[in-house]
C-alpha cells in the first residue's frame, strides 16, 4: 500500500483527481445530514482528510526526503 501510495503522489495529475474522488463524497456524506450514523461520519472524515491530502500534494508536489546543506 506504501509504494501504491509513493507512485500516486508522482503523478500529479493522477494524485489530484484521486484525492478530488476521495473528498468530494466525503464532503458529501459529512455535510448533506442525510447520514445519522457515527461510523459513517467517522469514515467520511477520515476519506475526506486522506482525499485533501493526496489533493494538496498533488497540487503542490512532493516534498523532499531530506535537504543537503553544503555549508
Amino acid at each position: 500500500a506504501r509504494g501504491l501510495l509513493l507512485r500516486l503522489v508522482r503523478q500529479r495529475a493522477l494524485a489530484i483527481l484521486v484525492g478530488l474522488a476521495l473528498a468530494l463524497p466525503a464532503a458529501w456524506i459529512e455535510f448533506s445530514g442525510r447520514y445519522d450514523a457515527s461510523w459513517a461520519q467517522g469514515l467520511a472524515l477520515v476519506i475526506g482528510a486522506t482525499g485533501l491530502s493526496i489533493l494538496w500534494t498533488g497540487i503542490t508536489g512532493p516534498s523532499p526526503d531530506w535537504l543537503d546543506d553544503d555549508e
